[in-house]
């Protein structure tokens, strides 16, 4: 698979509803767009990063500087038999998973392409429909909240997961419980608790929910570890989780009963892959985000041209 050109721009989508979590609130999102193209098809690939390192440390501007002067140079022109050799391609370059995974992502769409096959076949999938849940940001009140829960569920969403942090959390949670007690109930915390707040966090097993993600620090397992060892409600790890080997330090630490997979945040499809490898070998539930995919509405601007390392087709 030849890739013979690529066009990488910034656009910035207007969310259509507000959407706060621990970190802060969010009212748009600014994206990166890679688009590859090789025997007359093409790839499509999207960043996840942010314009700022709240929720990992890699940013937009950090991202486009590495995909256009660093890892698109490095495979423009180049024959890669598969996203295997794409990923040779980059290991000299540590870290930056994101900015990796919009180049990998947008490379698997077109050799998926070329193989004349669906991307979710390629990846070895075996369902053409799967359950979705919902993330709901932290709302003005808890009365908006129970009208938000009661909405998405009506809408047939299978899981709700509410976003909390210190001062938002046992009260909120407990209200939707009662409110709806049969409902598959989740909390994410993104990383706003340490283990100062332990009994905070403790007495959300109280409330039968599914699991609580990332309660603890965005880089750590160890602390994760020592909290699941006395919570009986799964943590489920989200920001610590960056490879398949932070995977299997998660796994061998102990440090949460729940996996989130997600792609962009992996380093794309062929580490997703190999951390649902471990999670099964290891009796490990897992599931996969979308990571930052909201409703957005409002016109498409963009931002940045197509760069001089990024060729248009046929340039």
């Amino acid at each position: 698979m030849r890739i013979e050109a690529a066009e990488l721009r910034v656009l910035e989508l207007p969310l259509k509803f507000r959407f706060e979590t621990s970190f802060g609130v969010q009212t748009k999102r600014t994206i990166l767009l890679l688009r590859l193209f090789g025997e007359g098809l093409e790839g499509l690939g999207e960043g996840v990063m942010e314009r700022l390192p709240l929720y990992r440390e890699e940013t937009v501007e950090g991202a486009r500087y590495l995909l256009q002067e660093v890892f698109l140079p490095r495979v423009l022109g180049q024959d890669l038999p598969n996203p295997e050799a794409l990923r040779e391609a980059l290991s000299p370059f540590r870290g930056n998973p994101m900015a990796k995974a919009v180049l990998e992502m947008a490379f698997f769409d077109l050799w998926a392409k070329a193989l004349g096959k669906p991307l979710w076949q390629v990846l070895g999938g075996v369902r053409r429909a799967v359950e979705v849940g919902v993330s709901l940001g932290i709302q003005p009140s808890v009365e908006e909240t129970l009208r938000a829960v009661e909405k998405h569920l009506k809408e047939g969403y299978r899981r709700i997961k509410l976003k909390i942090k210190p001062g938002w959390d046992y009260e909120v949670l407990k209200a939707v419980r009662e409110a709806f007690p049969e409902a598959t109930l989740t909390a994410d915390a993104n990383s706003a608790y340490s283990l100062a707040d332990f009994a905070r966090l403790k007495r959300l097993d109280e409330l039968q929910l599914d699991y609580i993600e990332q309660p603890l620090a965005y880089d750590d397992l160890l602390d994760h570890a020592k909290l699941q060892r006395e919570l009986s409600t799964p943590i489920c790890l989200d920001e610590s989780l960056t490879s398949a080997e932070k995977a299997r330090k998660a796994i061998a630490l102990g440090a949460g009963r729940v996996f989130n997979v997600k792609p962009a945040r992996l380093g794309g499809h062929g580490e997703s892959l190999r951390v649902h490898a471990l999670a099964q070998s290891a009796g490990i539930p897992l599931w996969m985000g979308g990571c930052w995919r909201r409703e957005w509405g409002g016109p498409t601007t963009s931002t940045w041209p197509p760069s001089p390392a990024s060729p248009s087709p046929g340039t």
